[in-house]
């Protein structure tokens, strides 16, 4: 057994995730993470909603409500959202809680005594109208280095290179067009460059080992070239206190620290909740344990520099030196799983512009199976992936309905007419034991593929296996053996056909969990086949430490009972009805309609 670590990317606070962001970070870290404790590992899933910045101000300035009061309601949306679509969370927490502040504070009173934080007078920019600081990423402008019109001010998306806003040609605020000014102000910089040579050496090795995804690995790299100082500290009044700057309350930590270190903060939160505040640990301390980082393309830079870089620092093994604080050496990366991004379409999703599909609506209309089918099968794996309802509605008939939910409900029907009841197996046949061994083969292809993150070729592989056991049936012809002779051919069949759909239910469980559990009612089964997360309301443990809560919700669940990765025999006797469909099939009609709905 391995200590594994999923740490998904913090879903930000200003507002519902639509369905491009899950496909970069749920769906592919739920389905891992689902494997992998079917597989015998103890998984440890976190994340939480993001809830610092000045996008929650500006967003907040809109809706006339304070920060506080945005980040409280989205979060309650996007937890309703994550748990209604099944992922299995082990704490989905915030960053607005006490004991995310107390560990953040620790990281940076470390990573400060060991030489890595360092004061410095710098240009910030303001914004005329209101006086308030301009995030680099609310600023836009041509990129100094390849003439890139829409430049962000701390990166260009067209050439990769990290920026300064204050390098940008002809800059303007994304908030109302406004050329800003800037004004000396002093910040704490994470040192970078000192940090540099320990960066190359980890990703180097991560190359030799050649687990990462080429884009990654390569992008990663490059930004290296080009590395500098980054400010850690902000001229603003909504987020994490400055240790040392108590007395400065408009100057806090930038969410780009803040955030990432949300994994370690997570993962204390839900030992302390547990009972063993210490049980964090083998997770983190363990340097045989692993840890996958789940997040969509443009998450890269902060997961494969920024959160390393912050991890070697508080270890004391950059350049200068220094010694781990109160938490002890703490485990980098194994590996940053990377999605490129889901479109809509030809173009790119805009909440701005209406050009958007959220989870919560997506999810009332059509639930979440046939959602993280499609993710799974057709999702931005390694490339950008487009989503069209037309695809949509084409693999929900044809592979959902027609191939998957045809399959189970077929065997259940001819069960529950001849027998009532899983029947006995009696003399199997060559054509039996070739189907029972291909199936049975899917545990480990499947498996394979799942552990090294090729989820569209696990999720093909697991279809290939079901159409052969609807092979099986169409070449047997079960539903023809009506005489009493044929009565102990049927009842092996039929038994012989049941294992395979139970074989094939736990294949694709990762996959497609509420419809597993269906399934497993389906053929008999008693109780929950997969374990599913829950929403609880949880006492905050430092109320005095934080934003000002109180209580929250979080995502949690109880996965003790997940079913092994491996065929497990049917229960002969166990009783077995006339099924309702598993998946509904879609009328052609909701491709117009739902285009309607975005004109």
């Amino acid at each position: 057994m391995t200590h594994v670590l999923s740490a998904v990317a913090w879903p930000y606070a200003n507002g519902p995730r639509h369905i491009g962001h899950v496909a970069g970070f749920g769906v592919p870290s739920d389905v891992f993470s689902r494997y992998m404790r079917m597989a015998g590992h103890d998984v440890l899933m976190v994340s939480g909603t993001d809830e610092h910045g000045t996008p929650i101000l500006v967003t907040a300035d809109k809706e006339g409500v304070s920060a506080k009061d945005l980040a409280d309601k989205n979060n309650a949306v996007i937890v309703t959202d994550l748990a209604d679509l099944g992922l299995s969370y082990d704490l989905f927490t915030r960053t607005t809680t006490g004991n995310h502040y107390g560990v953040v504070q620790e990281m940076f009173r470390t990573v400060l005594a060991n030489g890595y934080m360092v004061e410095q007078t710098m240009q910030a920019a303001i914004s005329p109208s209101t006086g308030r600081t301009l995030p680099d990423r609310y600023i836009e402008g041509t990129c100094p280095i390849c003439g890139y019109a829409d430049a962000r001010g701390d990166q260009c998306d067209n050439c990769g290179n990290q920026l300064d806003a204050t390098e940008l040609i002809d800059p303007r605020s994304k908030i109302n067009g406004e050329t800003p000014s800037f004004v000396d102000t002093q910040h704490f910089l994470l040192d970078l460059p000192a940090l540099a040579d320990a960066l190359k050496v980890w990703l180097d090795a991560r190359e030799d080992e050649g687990h990462w995804r080429p884009n990654v690995i390569k992008f990663s790299q490059n930004i290296l070239k080009e590395i500098r100082p980054r400010a850690m500290t902000r001229d603003i009044d909504w987020g994490i206190p400055v240790p040392g700057w108590e007395d400065q309350p408009t100057k806090r930590l930038y969410v780009w620290f803040d955030a990432v270190i949300g994994y370690l903060s997570a993962s204390i939160e839900w030992a302390r909740r547990s009972g063993d505040p210490e049980a964090w640990r083998a997770w983190w301390n363990d340097p045989e344990a692993l840890s996958y980082y789940f997040m969509g393309k443009d998450n890269i830079v902060f997961h494969s520099q920024i959160w390393p870089a912050e991890l070697l620092a508080y270890n004391g093994e950059g350049s200068r030196g220094g010694e781990a604080g109160q938490y002890g050496t703490l485990n980098l990366p194994t590996e940053v799983v990377s999605s490129e991004y889901l479109t809509m379409g030809d173009q790119q999703f805009s909440t701005s512009r209406g050009h958007v599909l959220y989870v919560g609506d997506f999810l009332a209309r059509y639930g979440p199976d046939p959602l993280r089918y499609f993710i799974c099968a057709a999702g931005p794996e390694t490339s950008d992936a487009a989503f069209t309802w037309a695809e949509f509605v084409t693999r929900n008939n044809s592979e959902l309905v027609a191939g998957w939910g045809n399959l189970v409900n077929r065997t259940a029907t001819m069960i529950a007419k001849s027998f009532g009841e899983i029947p006995a197996a009696y003399t199997l046949e060559a054509i039996d034991e070739e189907v029972l061994a291909a199936v049975r083969t899917g545990f480990d292809t499947v498996g394979d593929l799942l552990g090294r993150h090729r989820l569209r070729a696990a999720t093909a592989e697991a279809m290939r296996v079901v159409g052969e056991v609807n092979k099986y049936i169409t070449a047997t012809e079960p539903f023809k053996m009506k005489d009493e002779s044929q009565r102990e051919r049927l009842s092996t069949v039929l038994h012989v056909t049941a294992q395979c759909v139970s074989d094939c239910n736990t294949l694709l469980a990762p996959f497609l969990p509420h419809a597993a559990n269906k399934v497993h009612l389906a053929l008999g089964g008693e109780g929950e086949f997969v374990p599913m997360p829950r929403i609880e309301q949880v006492d905050e443990l430092e109320p005095d430490n934080g934003a000002g809560l109180t209580s929250y919700p979080v995502i949690t669940g109880d996965y003790s009972a997940t079913p092994a990765w491996k065929s497990r025999s049917v229960k002969v006797g166990a009783t077995v009805e006339k099924p309702t469909p598993i998946f509904t099939k879609l009328d052609p009609s909701i491709i117009e309609e739902e285009l309607a709905r975005l004109a």
